[in-house]
C-alpha cells in the first residue's frame, strides 16, 4: 500500500498518534504470538480454544494410519459410482452381469443401505452382511479382493 493511503498520515502532527499519552504504544506489551496462554491470556484461551493445552490417551509409537483407512459406501449409491450405462447393462441382462470394482473407484467397503434389484458382480475389500445378502438376493455376486 502506498504511504499516502496509510491511516497514520492523518495522525501526523498529533503528538501520540492515537495511542494515548499515559499508556504509551510499546512494542509487545502482552508478549509475542501465543505467549501467556497459561498465564495472563488464560481467559481468552479457555474461552475460545478449550482443550488447547494438555494430552489425552496413550501414545502409539508406530502409528500406521493406512491400516484403518476404509472408505465406505452404501448399496443405493452403487450405480452412481459405477458410471453411466452400468445400470442399463445390468437391467438388460443377456445372461451377463456387469462387474463393478469399488477399490478402483476409491471405496473399500460396501454397506447395505438402500435397495438393489438388478444382478451385478461387485469387487471390494469388505462387505457388510446386509450388503452381501441384498446383492445375492438380486442374483449378483460379491468378490473379495486384497
Amino acid at each position: 500500500m502506498p504511504t499516502r493511503l496509510h491511516k497514520n498520515r492523518k495522525k501526523r502532527g498529533h503528538v501520540s498518534a492515537g495511542h494515548g499519552r499515559v499508556g504509551k504504544h510499546r512494542s509487545h506489551p502482552g508478549g509475542r504470538g501465543n505467549a501467556g496462554g497459561q498465564h495472563h491470556h488464560r481467559i481468552l484461551m479457555d474461552k475460545y480454544h478449550p482443550g488447547y493445552f494438555g494430552k489425552i490417551g496413550m501414545r502409539q509409537f508406530h502409528l500406521l494410519r493406512n491400516r484403518s483407512y476404509t472408505p465406505t459406501m452404501n448399496l443405493d449409491k452403487l450405480f452412481n459410482v459405477a458410471g453411466e450405462g452400468v445400470y442399463e447393462a445390468a437391467k438388460a441382462g443377456n445372461g451377463k452381469a456387469p462387474v463393478i470394482d469399488l477399490v478402483d473407484k476409491g471405496y473399500f467397503k460396501l454397506l447395505g443401505g438402500g435397495q438393489i434389484n438388478v444382478p451385478v458382480i461387485v469387487k471390494a475389500k469388505f462387505f457388510s452382511k446386509l450388503a452381501e445378502q441384498k446383492i445375492k438376493a438380486a442374483g449378483g455376486a460379491c468378490l473379495l479382493i486384497a
